[in-house]
């Protein structure tokens, strides 16, 4: 089995700061692009912001200069730095990634069951 376990979410007031983090633990051998979406009420789940195994980063442009995402291979641990927060920010956040099984010569994508974000006053 491989999981993705996201952490770190919350409430916060606007302008306010969260990191969120997530960890992949199982049986595999590699992990590609790590990425975060989110997904607000209602609304369709959206890329935040990706990252490649080789540290490359791409952003939507609605937190583009906010937001930062960051990997640690070591710990298998994608991180999303989250500053000047927005209550459009408010969303569950999932990470996903594309993982190769000990098992498998395919590359399959995993998702983390989500985490609250919601900026509030």
């Amino acid at each position: 089995q491989v999981q993705l376990v996201e952490s770190g979410g919350g409430l916060v007031q606007p302008g306010g700061s969260l990191r969120l983090s997530c960890a992949a633990s199982g049986s595999f051998v590699s992990i590609n692009a790590m990425n975060w979406y989110r997904q607000a009420p209602g609304k369709q789940r959206d890329l935040v912001a990706a990252i490649t195994s080789g540290g490359s980063t791409n952003y939507a442009d609605s937190v583009t200069g906010r937001f930062t995402i960051s990997r640690d291979n070591a710990k298998n641990t994608v991180y999303l730095q989250m500053n000047s927060l927005k209550a459009e920010d408010t969303a569950v956040y999932y990470c996903n990634a594309k993982i190769r099984r000990s098992s498998s010569i395919y590359w399959v994508t995993y998702w983390g069951q989500g985490t609250q974000v919601t900026v509030s006053s």
